[in-house]
């Protein structure tokens, strides 16, 4: 039976969503993109029958609320604060510390997570984060004229044409799917105001942070670097997992399917995330 349990935190500047179901241990899932607590949804439900697996909406995104300082009329969010929501949840939900996968932006929710509050996470598994600080200063020059015109493209045309070239860059593909996968929420205003803050906030965000290489090479957690099997090698998410794993000294583990393989392959997926946990 999927139990879920929710509630609201209040923390600096917002009232953040959140749902735990499971029981166990504690596994905090960062989701990506214009991802809330309800993303990934079949790779949740198959995970929290090992985990009391935690999960919540990024501030701005659905039905986490803005409100105060922090707020998109005082500034917008940086990666720093997508962090210390998760630890304000992890100290109001877990009170001890927890294993924490992050994908995509998740994923580099997760490694400023663990920079700024080791002790709160017991492993990291970050999968394709895309923390360009790490590239070489040719591949970053490379990252940043793909966001750039990803944000111009957005401006232009739309949210609906920078979706379409966001797929395009990441390789991200729904044709490819596990048996019986589920398909992807059907579009609501909900969802398209997730994709304007997105767009808006966090892609900029993302390519303020300046966490690097000899940062993360000094947390002590165990960090483990991730990417898709089928993800285009070409893509910059890819190779800042590949500059972590060499940063770090440690091996780069592959998931099944590309960029999306937690929505694609949750099966699949699932169980190599509780071999690698």
């Amino acid at each position: 039976m999927d139990v879920v349990t929710s509630g609201t935190l209040q923390v600096p500047g917002a009232r953040l969503y959140y749902e735990t179901r499971g029981s166990g241990q504690g596994l905090l899932v960062l989701q990506g993109a214009e991802g809330d607590a309800r993303r990934a949804g079949d790779l949740v439900r198959r995970l929290a029958e090992h985990y009391t697996v935690i999960t919540y909406d990024r501030r701005g995104l659905s039905r986490s609320t803005l409100a105060g300082p922090g707020a998109p009329c005082s500034g917008p969010p940086s990666m720093e604060t997508h962090a210390d929501d998760a630890w304000h949840l992890l100290v109001a939900l877990a009170g001890e510390p927890v294993r924490v996968f992050g994908s995509s932006l998740g994923g580099l929710v997760g490694l400023v997570l663990a920079a700024r509050h080791p002790r709160w996470v017991r492993r990291l598994v970050t999968h394709e984060p895309p923390a360009i600080a790490l590239l070489p200063d040719t591949e970053r020059a490379d990252a940043e004229v793909l966001i750039d015109g990803l944000l111009r493209v957005y401006r232009e045309d739309g949210w609906v044409a920078a979706f379409k070239r966001l797929a395009e860059i990441t390789g991200a593909a729904t044709e490819s799917r596990e048996p019986g996968a589920e398909l992807p929420p059907p579009l609501s205003m909900e969802r398209i105001a997730n994709f304007h803050y997105f767009f808006t906030y966090d892609v900029p965000a993302m390519r303020r942070c300046t966490l690097d290489a000899a940062a993360l090479s000094a947390v002590p957690v165990p960090i483990v670097p991730a990417v898709g099997d089928t993800a285009s090698r070409r893509f910059f998410d890819r190779a800042c997992a590949e500059r972590l794993a060499v940063a770090l000294g440690t091996s780069l583990r592959e998931f099944p399917g590309g960029h999306n393989g937690p929505t694609t392959h949750p099966k699949a997926f699932a169980a190599r995330l509780l071999e690698v946990l």
